[in-house]
């Protein structure tokens, strides 16, 4: 297909749609790029390597200019990636799915600067698709719609340009120049507003699919998670530091709803995961023995004995709260970020979680574990009892312990500073209690806290803390209190989980994210079970201001999406059609009670202007006329534009020689026929001049289609400007 326009400094349209199709294809790449991106899946070097060649090849597109890579260089380089993939995949990033996308970046790069078949186009678009799939499974984040959203702009305009492209270069007769100076904005214009009006209706019809098509089963790739700091720091085995890993990252792992405290945020809860019961010197370890649990119209009820307490004391102790108005029951509803764990957390004490959930189990220690290997922990609800045994109630705790404590006294070879430590803490204090909260308050106000973590791993970690650093995180002081509490003969545990958050008041959740990892102590007192301590000292927190407020906006707009897209169930779906249902009930229920209500005013009202209508009716006459006038006008609106616009064409001819050519002939075409002269839709313009029958007419007729075509095929704007003179020609003649 020829590019060379027919006048100079005209681009023609063939060369047009191929500059517009490059630059398309471009940018539906690099789309593209920035969807993965966005994720925060990738490594640097893949993230400054790829988009430094793709912003060189924009650079080269702005300035017009081409480098292509030798076909001789592309498959060697291609054999040689294909063993960097294997050494990656194997060494590297030791992940499928991490070098699977350095190897799509790979052919992206190779593929922009190869560019030389229809196919190798074809095959970057391809590509272009599979960074967008692959962020699809690196991210659930709200960012990715609007990072698709405009994948799915560029998409459009770059598939539409391609089968234009594809179909002018395969046709067997070309389209002539038109001689429009503006030809190639004018498809760039119709393409601006197609393709934006083409991707709404595609988003707005996979929205109506997705809310609407039945869910037969939720979490398909739900279940698909990561190995990271975040499963190993929150697993049954826990090494000194991992909770510090995590603490260093501000990222969201759930959103935290408590029934009746949607405005206040009012509490500053621990947020239970694993406790760790054995401890080697070096890292805390828990025998997972599993206690299955089953759902009972959708909810597991958690045992009590979990807590270390009887269920009879449970049931009493439940019985006298609620005689005395001081029920502590909290009910709330977790929405969990895809973090790689199947541990449930929790408020201590949970005594029922609910969810979509096939199987449940909890262990001795009250960790709750989700069993379901086709669905990932994501959206559940839960009650606890936050309820805490008083300081009295716990000095007077019996001192024999039962059976199940010998497990949780268990010590390793310890630096016989750190028995001597803990006795001299505790003093002189008579009972468990009082010396669990000395060794607290010790460790609170005579160390520091700190998430820089020793270059080298000391030989004993905890007596480096404990006499030599003396700084450390939540681990360090949780595992010295647990092991200080068993030299002491009281038995404790380490829990691993999240405390407090952040509230976000816009949603009426607790936002929490990695940063609020923590690690604290449970000590056993006979007869009130497990007693929560906390040694590490606090942080200082405040209402957000500033950017911190444009986060929880963010933020707000991120947890919608992650429950109503993501998260996305028939169970949602039974929420909006009961909402769409009760919606539509009270709005017919408020529409009747206004009806009702207004009732008698609205027929005063008539009759009041019924009064004034026969009192002044010429006025109400030239209302109502004025009235009927403006609907008419309105009604009548784009009739009236395409009106002024071929007025405006008729004074001015040379503004758009095209439509004016067009509008003139189909002028002269009604005149004709009704002196007898039709033109049938088979003839051209030229024949139909040519079988007139009377010379004079014929005679003008054949001037004015001359300067018709002229002006409608060659853009020319002075036959155009002649087209009124000589339609008044043509009209005279045939009325003659």
């Amino acid at each position: 297909m020829s590019t060379i326009s027919t006048q100079p400094g005209i681009i023609s349209l063939p060369h047009a749609i191929d500059k517009y199709f490059q630059l398309s294809l471009y940018l539906l790449v690099l789309t593209g790029f920035a969807t993965i991106a966005s994720t925060g899946g990738l490594d640097l070097p893949s993230v400054i390597l790829a988009g430094g060649a793709l912003a060189f090849r924009g650079y080269l597109l702005a300035r017009r200019r081409s480098v292509v890579i030798s076909e001789r260089w592309t498959t060697p380089l291609t054999i040689a990636y294909l063993l960097f993939y294997a050494c990656d995949y194997f060494l590297l990033s030791r992940s499928f799915l991490t070098a699977t996308v350095h190897l799509v970046l790979f052919a992206v790069v190779v593929r922009t600067f190869s560019l030389r078949r229809e196919r190798d186009y074809t095959m970057l678009a391809i590509l272009a698709f599979l960074m967008v799939l692959a962020s699809a499974v690196l991210t659930v984040d709200s960012v990715f719609l609007l990072c698709f959203a405009g994948f799915m702009l560029m998409a459009v305009a770059t598939f539409v340009l391609m089968e234009m492209r594809r179909s002018g270069r395969s046709a067997e007769f070309q389209a002539g120049h038109s001689g429009d100076p503006q030809e190639h904005r004018h498809l760039a214009f119709s393409l601006a507003r197609t393709a934006p009006a083409l991707m709404a209706m595609i988003l707005a019809g996979a929205a109506a699919v997705f809310f609407l098509l039945p869910r037969m089963s939720a979490g398909y790739l739900g279940g698909y998670s990561f190995g990271n700091d975040f499963s190993s720091g929150f697993s049954d085995h826990v090494q000194l530091g991992q909770i510090g890993q995590i603490q260093l990252s501000n990222a969201v792992v759930m959103h935290i709803a408590i029934e009746g405290d949607e405005k206040q945020g009012g509490y500053d809860l621990l947020w239970r995961g694993v406790a760790l019961a054995s401890f080697d010197g070096r890292s805390w370890s828990n025998p997972r023995d599993q206690y299955w649990l089953r759902p009972v119209e959708g909810k597991f009820t958690v045992p009590a004995f979990t807590q270390g307490v009887m269920p009879t004391y449970t049931a009493q102790k439940v019985a006298l709260e609620r005689a005395l108005g001081q029920h502590t029951m909290i009910h709330y509803r977790v929405l969990m970020e895809p973090i790689g764990t199947n541990v449930f957390f929790v408020a201590p004490w949970a005594r029922s979680v609910q969810g979509a959930y096939r199987a449940l189990s909890v262990d001795a220690g009250g960790a709750i574990y989700d069993e379901d290997n086709q669905r990932a922990v994501s959206l559940y609800s839960a009650d606890s009892d936050i309820a805490r045994p008083s300081p009295a109630e716990l000095r007077n705790a019996a001192p024999e312990l039962p059976r199940l404590a010998a497990g949780y006294l268990q010590l390793p070879t310890l630096d016989a500073r750190i028995p001597r430590l803990a006795a001299q803490t505790a003093g002189s204090a008579s009972n468990n209690y009082d010396k669990a909260v000395a060794l607290e308050v010790y460790l609170k106000t005579h160390y520091g806290y700190t998430l820089q973590l020793p270059r080298s791993a000391p030989a004993d970690p905890l007596a480096n803390f404990l006499f030599e650093r003396r700084q450390g995180h939540c681990e360090y002081f949780a595992s010295a209190m647990a092991v200080m509490l068993r030299t002491l003969s009281i038995p404790s545990r380490v829990v691993t989980g999240f405390h407090g958050g952040e509230f976000n008041d816009l949603t009426g959740n607790y936002v929490v994210r990695a940063k609020d990892a923590h690690a604290w102590v449970e000590a056993y007192f006979p007869g009130y079970g497990w007693v929560t301590f906390d040694p590490t000292p606090g942080a200082a927190g405040g209402a957000a201001e500033g950017w911190g407020r444009l986060r929880l906006y963010l933020d707000a707009a991120a947890s919608f999406w992650r429950e109503w897209v993501i998260s996305y169930d028939s169970s949602h779906q039974y929420v909006l059609g009961a909402a769409a249902l009760s919606g539509t009930r009270n709005l017919w229920e408020r529409a009747r009670r206004w009806g009702h209500m207004h009732y008698a005013g609205m027929l005063n009202w008539a009759r009041r202007s019924r009064r004034r209508m026969q009192q002044s009716p010429g006025e109400w006459l030239g209302a109502g006329c004025a009235g009927l006038v403006a609907v008419m006008l309105l009604g009548n609106a784009s009739r009236i534009l395409r009106m002024m616009r071929r007025r405006g064409l008729r004074a001015h001819p040379e503004r758009s020689p095209e439509q004016a050519a067009a509008m003139w002939y189909e002028r002269m075409s009604r005149t004709l026929a009704r002196h007898g002269m039709q033109k049938p839709a088979a003839q051209t313009a030229q024949e139909f001049a040519r079988v007139i029958e009377d010379e004079p007419l014929r005679s003008r007729v054949g001037r004015f289609t001359e300067a018709y075509e002229s002006a409608r095929f060659g853009n020319c704007a002075e036959d155009a400007q002649r087209l009124p003179e000589l339609y008044e020609e043509v009209e005279l003649a045939a009325k003659k």
